[in-house]
């Protein structure tokens, strides 16, 4: 496995595991890639058993673990308040904890405009605009609602400066054809930066950005266990049953 991750970090295959597949690209810019083809072990978490917010990605992987689940991959999956609660839309195990957040005027990167949801069930997935998912009746077992968009139909959000200095550790979701494709950064990019490779690299049509500088990623193939300095709210993760040490 050594060898493969030191072929992965020059040629940039993908590596497989745990049916997922995981990418480590250095240019047009340094990201992290994970496709996602099978949504039925997808999932969003938050609040642990005694209702208290996992905070971190480490601390969910030892509650998963405890449970014999073993996590291959988690990343923080949308904006959040100070008290680490979704700023918008959030659907855990088919259960709406938050509402969809309308607003379009405002502080902060969530509203610039147009934000939008990631949602999916065991079946399939979808990125769309705030305005399109409401018209929607997409049965989500799990959603979030981030933003901005980065990539709508095809374009870069008309919002971000192509010379635009504000670099910083970015992750969004793209899908296409099916899958999602997580993307993290390793070092600090532009918003328009980020954004061009979902839609150049990637050929990505519908994109949503995650959050900025409290990017954080566990990804087991990649060999990237990263913890965040500052605590997170929402995670998605992938998770696989593993039998219990006795």
């Amino acid at each position: 496995m050594r060898f493969m991750m030191l072929l992965g970090l020059i040629f940039s295959p993908s590596i497989s595991y745990a049916n997922i597949q995981a990418k480590r690209v250095s240019q047009p810019i340094a990201v992290d890639i994970v496709e996602i083809s099978d949504l039925s072990q997808l999932k969003l978490y938050l609040y642990d058993t005694q209702q208290q917010p996992y905070r971190d990605l480490q601390r969910l992987k030892q509650s998963l673990a405890r449970k014999c689940n073993t996590m291959s991959f988690a990343m923080n999956a949308g904006m959040y308040h100070a008290d680490l609660a979704p700023v918008g839309l959030y659907v855990e195990n088919g259960v709406q904890k938050k509402a969809l957040n309308r607003a379009t005027r405002g502080f902060g990167n969530f509203l610039i405009q147009p934000n939008g949801v990631l949602a999916w069930n065991a079946k399939q997935a979808v990125i769309l605009t705030t305005q399109k998912y409401a018209s929607t009746n997409f049965n989500a077992r799990y959603a979030t609602q981030s933003g901005p968009m980065l990539v709508v139909d095809g374009k870069i959000n008309s919002n971000f400066i192509p010379q635009s200095d504000s670099l910083k550790i970015r992750n969004g979701v793209g899908i296409k054809n099916g899958k999602l494709y997580f993307v993290i950064s390793r070092e600090g990019v532009s918003f328009y930066a980020f954004a061009q490779y979902f839609k150049q690299q990637l050929s990505i049509n519908n994109a949503l950005y995650l959050d900025g500088s409290v990017s954080s990623a566990d990804i087991q193939v990649l060999n990237r266990h990263d913890s965040s300095l500052k605590p997170l709210g929402p995670i998605v993760a992938y998770t696989t049953a593993s039998r219990c040490k006795q």
